[in-house]
């Protein structure tokens, strides 16, 4: 039987998000796959880009790409978030699946308008939240599974707490964490949070706009907490200027029989506490590190096109869906819901609006 090759596209805006971290980029050395055009109403970008992909063609207008080049698989690239709804809606309405760039959606409901209409025409979305889709975090979830640690209490994770800490930092960086959280841990049951502006708790009306166009964002400084139906406690925490250079990305989960410790975006800085009571005082209780497969972020670009790719051929969901995007900015928009209302969240969340508009 002769395999498939996939016709592939990309979108981007130079000047206006650009291509994103490069997911246009992420079918290089694909031997099923051949790129066939770009789209983007920049002519530098769109010549540029071209270039890089090895594209046959390219359009100033996506619209005239997607009904003109018969693609099977889009990338949707911009890191803005002021297109990307209508560009995967109209990846998705003329027959195409999507890799599409993160956060998803600036509102639950435009990513529900995603989710349905994927499913409602047998289209597979995957999202570049890149980490889940590397060795080493699957390799760390075996780990966890088969109880390297003991049974899993807490999940801790910090935002990068650089001059976007606090709502942007939530939203551009944190949305991989909670990405992650629900990779290793599964689904939220309800959450509640505590959110300030320069000290003074936010509101409705505190709603701003962060230096690039993902959605309104508040606060300089967020602490959540998450209750996971499995048990598991979740927290999360980003502070404006707090991480004054240093590395502080990532996330600490806490079992009955240890620690595992991830920095950064790949999970670059991997250790393991392996004793039951944190106890700095005991020189005989050290940190080691943790050897699993070395990848960089990046990869998982190439692995999220691979993973989508054996989605449409096997029918199941990628690793990173767009339900999972619409999750983990659920988790985002209920941190705001829950410090407006002074109460606890439970998920799904009734109102699918932006909590600040």
């Amino acid at each position: 039987m002769n395999k498939k090759t996939y016709r592939v596209g990309a979108i981007g805006h130079s000047g206006a998000g650009n291509f994103g971290h490069q997911i246009h980029l992420a079918y290089r050395g694909l031997d099923n796959v051949q790129f066939i055009s770009i789209a983007d109403p920049d002519p530098d970008g769109r010549k540029k880009a071209a270039q890089e992909a090895g594209a046959t063609s390219s359009y100033a207008d996506y619209n005239e790409m997607l009904a003109g080049e018969d693609l099977d698989i889009v990338s949707v690239c911009p890191r803005w978030g002021t297109e990307r709804l209508d560009m995967v809606l109209a990846c998705l309405n003329n027959g195409c699946h999507v890799y599409c760039e993160k956060p998803m959606t600036m509102t639950l409901a435009d990513g529900d308008q995603i989710v349905q209409n994927a499913k409602a025409k047998n289209l597979k979305v995957a999202v570049a939240h890149q980490a889940v889709y590397l060795p080493r975090l699957h390799q760390l979830k075996q780990l966890i599974e088969h109880g390297k640690i003991g049974e899993v209490e807490v999940v801790s994770a910090t935002g990068k707490q650089d001059h976007r800490g606090g709502g942007e930092d939530m939203i551009v960086l944190g949305t991989h964490l909670f990405n992650m959280m629900r990779f290793f841990f599964g689904n939220v049951d309800w959450m509640s949070s505590h959110v300030t502006e320069n000290g003074n708790v936010i509101n409705a009306s505190s709603g701003r706009q962060a230096n690039e166009p993902v959605g309104k964002i508040s606060g300089d400084c967020i602490r959540s907490y998450f209750a996971f139906k499995n048990g598991v406690s979740g927290y999360f925490q980003s502070k404006k200027d707090r991480a004054k250079g240093e590395q502080t990305y990532g996330m600490n989960i806490i079992g009955t029989e240890g620690i595992i410790s991830l920095l950064g975006g790949a999970a670059d800085n991997l250790s393991l506490y392996p004793h039951r009571y944190f106890n700095p005082a005991n020189q005989g209780q050290e940190w080691e590190s943790l050897q699993l497969e070395n990848n960089q972020l990046m990869e998982g670009n190439q692995l999220a096109a691979i993973d989508l790719i054996q989605a449409i051929e096997n029918d199941n969901e990628p690793i990173s869906s767009a339900a999972d995007a619409v999750a983990a900015l659920e988790m985002i928009h209920g941190t705001y819901v829950s410090q407006i209302s002074e109460s606890r969240t439970y998920f799904p969340i009734s109102d699918r609006s932006h909590p600040l508009e």
